[in-house]
């Protein structure tokens, strides 16, 4: 499947906000590159808004800038303290990021300003999506599996979640998330910074 894209704000956002953290950084392509392990071309294609990224290569960018996934995906907006409407997200206007090589889709339910991220994860059929272990480092996350059934690899770990089911993870490690089965899985990733456990 392709990951050219023509024009999705999205993903030109998407591609902002990576220059902008590797200039923050003060880093070079090459340098961004050997900290996640992504190759400088796809890292430019990124930048230029000319390539959709993977969830394997957003969970690599956001490992090596130190930053959730979440992060990368919603833009940075200040709060502008006009009262309650500015707390209320509406469904429509949550960002949505379709994985272009699994058809994973995240849709972030919480603000930039909100102390935790979360985040309702589709899950298809068949689908496999791994994250290494140092985008775990800096978070305290939790699953919660809230419609069909997750097979969640945490390192060696093994958890088979159903509906209603949560897992706190634990130390850092090489994460899979993984749909076994014919029809879709519907979870909600909550995190928070901090040091891990």
């Amino acid at each position: 499947m392709s990951n050219i894209v023509d024009g999705d704000p999205l993903v030109e956002r998407i591609g902002a906000r990576v220059r902008a953290e590797r200039d923050r950084r003060r880093w070079t392509l090459s340098e961004l590159a050997g900290a996640s392990g992504v190759s400088r071309a796809m890292i430019n294609r990124i930048e230029r808004g000319e390539s959709n990224p993977t969830a394997v290569v957003l969970g690599k960018l956001s490992a090596a800038f130190r930053l959730s996934v979440a992060t990368l995906l919603d833009p940075e907006t200040p709060d502008t303290g006009h009262g309650d409407g500015d707390r209320v997200r509406r469904a429509a206007g949550a960002p949505q990021w379709h994985d272009p090589e699994t058809g994973y889709a995240r849709r972030q339910l919480s603000g930039p300003g909100f102390p935790a991220e979360v985040a309702e994860i589709d899950l298809p059929a068949g689908a496999r999506v791994p994250y290494p272990a140092a985008a775990f480092a800096f978070h305290r996350q939790l699953i919660w599996v809230v419609e069909g059934h997750l097979t969640f690899h945490e390192g060696e770990t093994v958890h088979e979640l159903e509906p209603g089911d949560t897992v706190e993870l634990g130390r850092p490690a090489p994460c899979v998330f993984v749909n076994a089965t014919d029809r879709a899985c519907r979870y909600v990733v909550v995190l928070v910074r901090g040091e891990a456990p």
